[in-house]
Formats: C-alpha cells, sequence, structure tokens
C-alpha cells in the first residue's frame, strides 16, 4: 500500500512549522498527525489518502462544533482560538464545493442508487461521501438529501 500524499505534506508543513517556531500551527498540525498515528497504531495499517482526508475533515468538525459551543457560551477567546486551528486545519483539506455542485452530486447519487424515498437515503449518502468528504459540511449535505427524497 503507498502512503499518503497528504500526510507527508502534513509532516513537512510540521518541519516548517517548527523551523518558523509558529508554535500555534505546529500545534494544530501535530493534533492531526496524532489522530492519524493513532489509527495506524491501533489498526496496524498505514493510512490511505482518503483515510487521511476523513481525519482531517473530523478534526475540522470539531473545530467548527467547539467554536459554536464556545459563543453560545460568551467565550470569545477560546472561539478565536479554535477558529486559528480551524483555519490551519482547513489548509489540508481540498477546495470546497458550489451549491450547484453539491446539488448535482445529489441528484447523480439519486438516480444512481434508484431512491425514491428517505428509506433510501443511506445508499444515496454512501454514494456522495467519497466525493464530498472534506469539501462540504456532510450534516447540511444530509439536510438537503432529506428534503429532496422527502
Amino acid at each position: 500500500m503507498a502512503g499518503s500524499a497528504l500526510k507527508a505534506r502534513l509532516v513537512e508543513a510540521m518541519k516548517s512549522a517548527m523551523r518558523a517556531q509558529a508554535k500555534d500551527r505546529l500545534s494544530a498540525i501535530r493534533m492531526i498527525l496524532a489522530d492519524i498515528k493513532r489509527i495506524e497504531v491501533d489498526e496496524r495499517v498505514e493510512l490511505d489518502d482518503a483515510r487521511v482526508l476523513a481525519i482531517v475533515d473530523k478534526v475540522a468538525k470539531q473545530r467548527r462544533d467547539s467554536i459554536s459551543q464556545f459563543r453560545s457560551a460568551g467565550r470569545d477567546d477560546l472561539a478565536n482560538k479554535e477558529a486559528a486551528e480551524l483555519s490551519i486545519v482547513e489548509e489540508f483539506l481540498p477546495q470546497g464545493l458550489s451549491e450547484a455542485e453539491i446539488a448535482a452530486l445529489i441528484e447523480q447519487s439519486i438516480a444512481a442508487t434508484g431512491a425514491t424515498g428517505a428509506a433510501d437515503m443511506g445508499k444515496v449518502m454512501a454514494l456522495i461521501k467519497p466525493a464530498a468528504q472534506g469539501r462540504v459540511d456532510m450534516a447540511a449535505v444530509s439536510k438537503l438529501v432529506k428534503a429532496r427524497l422527502g
């Protein structure tokens, strides 16, 4: 199995951050690499780009959730710290999808699965996820699919 180009990019970014003594950037990148390493050790595998992207996407989602929770609790200082980390994490995600691209992907997936109702939502999402992972908030896509099938 070939290694992950995304993981290699993260390692290089970590080295650059160390040389530049960019503590916040280094911390955010190390956090992602620690998650990757934990899974590689637990599963005794070397992760491919798809799995590494899923991890980076999960870390970004955690940051977005934390930001909203901190803002609702009136902790703008912590929300700003999370937002700074999120901007670093997002550098490693692919370019986001436009609304038109999301709509087209949903329609293609519905057509490909022959989905007719909400009971087929899992099949549709299973087709969408690999194409959209890291490029769009999957919860928002899920709501769009549910509305389209409902």
